[in-house]
């Protein structure tokens, strides 16, 4: 991926959220949507912000989303695992993702 193309698929939460905000009954989804590819860290898009201002649906989202990805085929690669999809998880708790509900996640799919 080029830096243009990745910059341009940064704009996905924007367009989502702007999606819904024109959907009343999916209006409140929108700020989850919106702040779902923020990182713990403060690393993420599209605002950079970090922690607990990041909403908790989003952050839930945020690791729903990259489960997802990582545990079903896509046309670049077949599915991981789920050990792997769940050590990534792990990996990435604190920067990525939130530790406690990485923590939360990984009792509930055990």
């Amino acid at each position: 991926m080029t830096p243009v193309e990745y910059e341009e698929m940064k704009l996905h939460p924007r367009i989502g959220a702007d999606i819904l905000n024109k959907i009343k009954f999916l209006r409140p989804v929108a700020p989850i949507i919106y702040h779902h590819q923020e990182c713990f860290d403060g690393s993420g898009y599209p605002d950079g912000i970090c922690g607990d201002s990041i909403p908790i649906a989003s952050r839930i989202v945020a690791i729903l989303d990259a489960f997802d990805a990582m545990t079903t085929d896509r046309p670049y690669r077949k599915a991981l695992p789920i050990q792997t999809a769940v050590n990534e998880l792990i990996r990435f708790s604190g920067k990525q993702f939130d530790p406690n509900l990485v923590d939360i996640f990984i009792k509930i799919i055990q």
